[in-house]
């Protein structure tokens, strides 16, 4: 480790690390993963409302077997 970077972690309070660092960015994380979540759970339930979607889901979602059905 270079003197500089290992000068720098003695002098860096714990919870400065902590509470500057760790605390925003898992607080960040968390709060992208509900809105995603919550977005999609938006989109699933707007697709099964959808008649489309209904006759697909049945015979299968791929593209081969929408072809296979035509």
């Amino acid at each position: 480790m270079s003197p500089v970077l290992s000068a720098f972690m003695r002098e860096l309070p714990g919870w400065f690390l902590f509470s500057g660092v760790f605390l925003p960015v898992t607080l960040l994380l968390l709060l992208l993963i509900a809105y995603f979540r919550i977005k999609l759970m938006e989109v699933n339930e707007e697709l099964s409302k959808t008649p489309d979607h209904q006759q697909y889901s049945k015979a299968g979602s791929s593209p081969y077997w929408r072809m296979k059905q035509m």
